[in-house]
């Protein structure tokens, strides 16, 4: 009787085989998904702060947002680390965030007056790192949106920012537009804002982040202009009537001096004549007098304006100067 043929070798071939495409699978599915295998290896390598939770909390960032935020393993540094890891040229830009494709940096604001900067910043820089990870065709149509809703604002602060970075960093014009729009501006197009819901479980939260801190530097300089709006006034002011009460004052002399010489020469023909055209004068100069406490009046409240705008100003420059990390801290003895 025949014996049926031995299939062990090619029964090991297809072993061989399988565990081949299986293998070759598993590399193709790691090479597609290899940003997300890193940033979830980063997420679990990483350990948050009670602070960095709370910027994730007070965010309201989602799960995505979060891992993220986390993968870049962001940390808070003082002046000194950060701007080593944050370099910048920029002499009238305060720069407080950063994030270099791999990791976040925060310049830790402590102002009390700035609370919710921070947590601003950390959701600034987390869409940079969504922004960098967006797909071809995801990064077209994001790029269509931020500009489609760039160009239905007229802010003379966002405008600044997008001229800012024009020039510090050409070519990122959407990529920042992309974390501006979305930490600053409440009312978007729903397409947008349902591409946000990505990152945050509610956007809303870090907008009145920022319009918390933003109405700090805004009240200051609506304070600011229109004290300058009245001390312009206040100059136009005591310009005109000063200009004025020189000449009421140089025509008073002059009519004074005839108005002597006259009496000296007789030319009056009553007494009566005489004291009407005294009367006149003084009247004349009682007037010019109360010009003159009119314009000493109100340069007295010129001065009172320029002290409060010299104080709004130091104000300003004092709260700019708790979020700008390129200041060279005062030598100590």
């Amino acid at each position: 009787m025949s014996q049926p043929k031995n299939n062990t070798k090619s029964g090991g071939i297809l072993s061989t085989l399988i565990i081949c495409l299986v293998l070759v699978a598993i590399a193709a599915v790691a090479i597609i998904y290899r940003q997300q295998i890193y940033d979830q290896i980063n997420y679990w390598d990483y350990t948050p702060s009670s602070q960095m939770a709370s910027f994730v909390q007070r965010d309201a960032m989602s799960g995505e947002g979060k891992l993220l935020f986390y993968s870049a393993h962001p940390q808070l540094d003082d002046a000194t680390q950060f701007n080593k890891n944050c370099t910048t040229s920029s002499s009238n830009m305060a720069i407080i965030g950063c994030y270099d494709g791999q990791n976040i940096y925060i310049y830790n604001v402590t102002n009390t007056q700035l609370d919710g900067i921070r947590d601003v910043t950390a959701a600034y820089e987390m869409l940079h790192a969504a922004y960098k990870r967006l797909s071809p065709s995801d990064l077209a149509q994001v790029n269509q949106l931020v500009e489609a809703e760039y160009s239905k604002l007229n802010d003379p602060t966002i405008n600044q920012l997008v001229s800012f970075f024009a020039t510090s960093e050409p070519g990122q014009r959407d990529n920042e537009l992309f974390s501006i729009i979305a930490t600053q501006i409440p009312n978007i197009s729903p397409k947008l804002e349902a591409y946000y819901s990505r990152y945050f479980t509610n956007r809303q939260a870090v907008v009145a982040l920022y319009n918390k801190y933003i109405s700090v530097f805004k009240s200051l300089k609506t304070k600011a202009d229109n004290l300058s709006s009245q001390i312009t006034t206040m100059i136009s002011t005591i310009s005109s009537l000063s200009s004025q009460y020189n000449t009421n004052a140089q025509q008073l002399n002059s009519d004074i001096d005839t108005f002597n010489t006259e009496a000296k020469d007789g030319y009056f023909t009553s007494v009566a004549e005489f004291d009407s055209a005294r009367a006149v004068l003084v009247q004349r100069t009682a007037e010019l007098e109360s010009d003159r406490s009119t314009i000493q009046s109100d340069i007295g409240t010129y001065q009172n304006l320029l002290t409060q705008y010299n104080s709004i100003a130091t104000q300003s420059q004092k709260l700019y100067d708790t979020i700008n990390s390129t200041l060279v801290s005062s030598p100590s003895v």
